[in-house]
């Protein structure tokens, strides 16, 4: 009996600054709820905290794997109070590549525990990918 494929999703932005710009939007804490949470306690350092309080009563935590400016943040992602999605359980890989003083944002988050979780983060990551590229716009 085989295992389930693992389910990842991805999302392709271009975002409109070049990558040292975007890059802090995934390190620096005020920089990072201009686009996502209400407040961000982030350590980005192997092994720090990513921690963001997203509405009132919800905030995804875990840490950050690796941290390679201005083209790779990867960090561990979970829900708070959540056993399906626990934190740390799954992770993020942020890639930056500069187009022309742009950058192309590819986002990979695999280690989704089922179809479900996969299109609710598939349609988070959309929208919240949006809110960053209008983020550095101002």
């Amino acid at each position: 009996m085989g295992s389930a494929p693992e389910l990842v999703v991805e999302v392709e932005r271009r975002i409109a600054a070049p990558p040292e710009e975007v890059f802090a939007f995934f390190t620096d804490p005020a920089r990072y709820i201009r686009w996502q949470g209400m407040s961000a306690e982030l350590d980005p350092t192997p092994g720090g905290l990513y921690r963001v309080q997203m509405t009132a009563d919800s905030a995804v935590r875990g840490s950050y794997v690796e941290v390679s400016p201005p083209v790779r943040v990867v960090f561990t992602w979970g829900w708070e109070g959540n056993p399906e999605l626990p934190p740390g359980s799954s992770t993020v890989e942020i890639t930056l590549r500069n187009d022309g003083g742009e950058t192309v944002l590819h986002l990979r988050h695999s280690g989704l525990p089922d179809e479900q979780s996969a299109a609710m983060h598939n349609e988070g990551w959309l929208f919240f990918t949006e809110r960053l590229d209008e983020a550095v716009r101002t």
